[in-house]
Formats: structure tokens, sequence, C-alpha cells
């Protein structure tokens, strides 16, 4: 009686399966989301008469939602902006007060805040938008829509390599050449074509290039080195778990936490924040995703090592092996 499952039966295993999975991160991808609000936004206050009253309110208008220190001049607010420090400023004045924002380091928490201002304020408020986010694309969608398929396209890539490629050298100018053809074209699109990434050309294939290598070097190596689960591992580490938590659509601090800050050591959460740093903010802040996704990096690349030195199980001998072939003779 054979021991391989009826057709029907597969198509059922597999129904069941991808059910599940889809299940699974169809609710984790929109609970993440739905859950995206303020907390502990970084945001300053401007010493000036009235800014303790008006740093009482906010904290009372939304408890939890924003971090609030004090910058001693609207310079130093915007220099603070500029660096990534804060999303926004709230500037005393005469009449109530103005707010300054870094559209550009999350245009969702830039709406947040001026819905918020406009809330205390009870009406309009001046706005000055110290650093705006690109004219392409304001909102932010053109750009984390783009950020999606990089990702996609890393599973897919290291699936390919671990199933299609059997020597390890190959594999790893495959991981190599796959994330620098990836940055210039990816780059070339989302900078020049989409025009959603602002920036210069060259940084931004540098930073996709990066983030590619990190994704599919892990999981090309997880697959090499384990088989399979490998493969399973590394695509939801990268994918599954780093992409709603990557705070791309929002911002880190949106996300339940810890899941925003996490998200930021996984590679989707670190090349989401440079390539929203290195354009319009000049590179400030980048040191860190930087080292994430290079330690990442050095991890895929040392996994794929590892599978290379792995000794392959011993082949049964020729003659034992034709001597199990034959039958026994009759005495």
């Amino acid at each position: 009686m054979s021991s391989t499952a009826s057709p029907r039966a597969e198509a059922r295993t597999i129904l069941v399966i991808v059910a599940i999975v889809q299940f699974v991160i169809g609710g984790w991808f929109s609970w993440s989301a739905s859950r995206a609000e303020p907390r502990d936004v970084p945001v300053l206050v401007v010493a000036a008469q009235g800014a303790d009253q008006l740093t009482d309110r906010l904290r009372e208008a939304a408890p939890g939602a924003y971090e609030i220190t004090s910058a001693a001049t609207a310079e130093e607010a915007d220099a603070a902006l500029r660096d990534r420090e804060a999303y926004g400023a709230l500037l005393p004045t005469a009449g109530g007060f103005e707010l300054h924002l870094a559209s550009a380091a999350s245009p969702a928490v830039a709406q947040a805040l001026t819905g918020q201002a406009q809330e205390l304020a009870d009406g309009p408020v001046r706005v000055t938008d110290v650093v705006p986010a690109d004219a392409d694309d304001p909102h932010g969608a053109g750009l984390s829509t783009g950020f999606l398929p990089l990702l996609i396209t890393a599973v897919i890539a290291g699936l390919l390599f671990v199933l299609k490629v059997r020597s390890a050298g190959a594999k790893l100018l495959g991981v190599v050449g796959f994330a620098v053809v990836s940055g210039l074209l990816s780059s070339l699109m989302l900078t020049h074509f989409s025009g959603v990434l602002p920036g210069n050309y060259f940084v931004n294939a540098a930073i996709v290039a990066l983030l590619e290598l990190a994704m599919v070097s892990v999981i090309t190596g997880l697959g090499s080195l384990i088989g399979p689960p490998g493969i399973a591992i590394g695509a939801v580490l990268m994918f599954v778990v780093g992409n709603p938590l990557s705070g791309l659509a929002s911002a880190p601090e949106m996300l339940p936490q810890p899941l925003g800050a996490i998200g930021q050591f996984l590679p989707a959460g670190a090349g989401a924040t440079l390539l929203r740093t290195a354009g319009p903010f000049d590179g400030a802040g980048a040191g860190g995703p930087v080292l994430v996704l290079a330690v990442w990096a050095l991890i895929g690349l040392g996994l794929l090592y590892a599978s290379s030195r792995r000794r392959p199980a011993p082949a049964a001998p020729q003659g034992a092996a034709a001597t199990s072939a034959q039958p026994a003779s009759a005495h």
C-alpha cells in the first residue's frame, strides 16, 4: 500500500495551510496598521512666556502621545528638527502659538501634530514646515508602496538562490550581484522615474543595495544551512515581522511599543528610516540604521560561509549498496 497521499488529500493540506497563513498574516498586518497613533513622539516646546502652560495643555489633551522637551529658541528647535531629534515644535506667541514641522520625517506624524495643534488652539494654527516632504509624494504613500516590492523581491531572490543554486560561491555572487543590481535599478525608478524618493541617486542606490544584501543573505544563508525551515524563518523575520514594524507608513513612534522600537533593529525598519533620512535630512541620524543593516548583512554572509563549510552526509559505499541490492541466495 503506497504511503503517498492522494491528490485530493494534498490539495486539502495545501488549502488549509495557505488559508491559515493568510489568516495570520492578514490579521497581523491589519492589526499593526490599525493601531498606529502617537506614542511618545518627540516634540519640542520653545521656552517663552506661556511655554509651561502650553506643555501642560498638550500633556492633558493627549496623555502619553508626546515626549515633550524644551528648546531655548526657535532656531534651536528648527535645528533639532533638521537633525531628526524631534518631529515638531510649538512656539508660544503673544496670540497663542505656532507649529514648526519636519513632515519629511513622517507625513502621518505631521498630520497628527497639525490636528493636535488646531485642537489646542481651537482653530487654525500658523504652520511652518522646516523640512517638508517631497513635493512628488507629500503624503508618503508613493514611497511606502515602492518600498514593499524591495522586501518581496528579496524574499523571492533568497528562495530561488537556495532552491536553484547548488554552489556556495555562486550563491554568494548571486546575493551580492542581486543587491547591487537591485540598488541601481530601484533607485533609478524611485528617485528619477516615479520621483517619490528624494536625494542623490547613488546614495539611494547604496541604501537599497545594503538593505537587499542584508535580507537576501540572511534568507539564503539560513536556507542553505538548515534547508526549507531556514527559508521560512528568514522570510518570516525579514518580511512578515519586518514590514509591519518598519514604521514607513507612519513612524516607529506611532506603532504599539515596544514593537515600533524592535522594528528598527530589523532590516526593513532600518532601511525605511535610512531612506527617509538620506535625502531630506542630509543623512542626519543615519549611523544607527547603517549599523543595523551592516550587522544583518554580516550575519547573512556568515551563514552562507557556514553552509559552505558544512560537510555533506557520507554516501554509502558502492560495494555495500550493490550487495544490499542483490537478493540473498538460497542455501
